[in-house]
């Protein structure tokens, strides 16, 4: 089974917008993982504008299950966040500042340099690392070339084509997958991912180990509430 990290951030994005602590980070990811979440997310920015630097350590002191941080090691005070709070796994994403949200994978061809230093950096302090990329086996075998341990496929196109070709928003992420397993790379998915679209994708790549959810489940969960939004997540796995 592919297992399910729920993103929190949209939990910050409520809570900053009031000021205070409602709703909690800190609940939202233990109720998460009370109603089955193998995994919690978290994507801090360098403005904050979502989840802060201060709940990453929070999280890290209370999450059981798989703790993931996405974000940009070329900002250090987030590469030295990742060592402080050795988490499960890191994801490297290279989003801009100011992006609204992640919107491209790596070139891991033209950054082989960097991202071999920063992995190696992650892993010999114990942090599994994943690299996230557009779905490409030639980007996929760059991430390998760094020492990756897993790759995430960027899967915006996948959920944008959906809905009118299946076949054809599965084609690449399927020749991407399977790059990823001949190399004997871990295979992570994430962005806009949803009811609608995620058993399709797993059932396509079922070698599938992980999906990372966040903006959709926390929307879905506003009308059906967290516990049974997770476990409709979860049938699709």
């Amino acid at each position: 089974m592919t297992n399910l990290s729920v993103n929190i951030n949209k939990v910050a994005v409520l809570r900053n917008s009031r000021g205070g602590d409602l709703p909690s980070v800190v609940d939202a990811a233990l109720a998460a993982e009370r109603f089955g979440a193998q995994g919690i997310t978290v994507h801090p920015r360098p403005d904050e504008r979502h989840i802060r630097y201060s709940d990453v350590r929070d999280l890290a002191c209370v999450v059981s299950t798989e703790f993931n941080i996405e974000g940009n090691p070329l900002e250090p005070r987030f590469v030295e966040l990742v060592l402080a709070t050795r988490p499960s796994q890191v994801t490297l994403v290279p989003d801009a500042v100011g992006a609204i949200t992640s919107n491209a994978g790596w070139d891991t061809l033209s950054a082989a340099d960097f991202l071999r230093d920063v992995t190696s950096r992650f892993k010999d302090a114990g942090i599994r690392v994943s690299v996230f990329v557009d779905p490409s086996p030639e980007m996929v075998s760059g991430a390998a070339a760094c020492g990756a341990d897993r790759v995430e496929l960027y899967t915006e196109s996948y959920a944008r084509i959906f809905p009118s070709d299946p076949q054809s928003a599965i084609a690449p992420y399927l020749a991407a997958a399977r790059q990823a397993q001949q190399l004997g790379l871990g295979l992570n998915a994430g962005h806009d991912l949803n009811l609608d679209n995620l058993r399709f994708f797993a059932q396509s790549i079922p070698w599938l180990d992980e999906v990372s959810i966040g903006h959709a489940l926390i929307s879905d969960a506003l009308y059906l509430g967290l516990q049974r939004t997770i476990k409709l997540y979860l049938e699709c796995l």
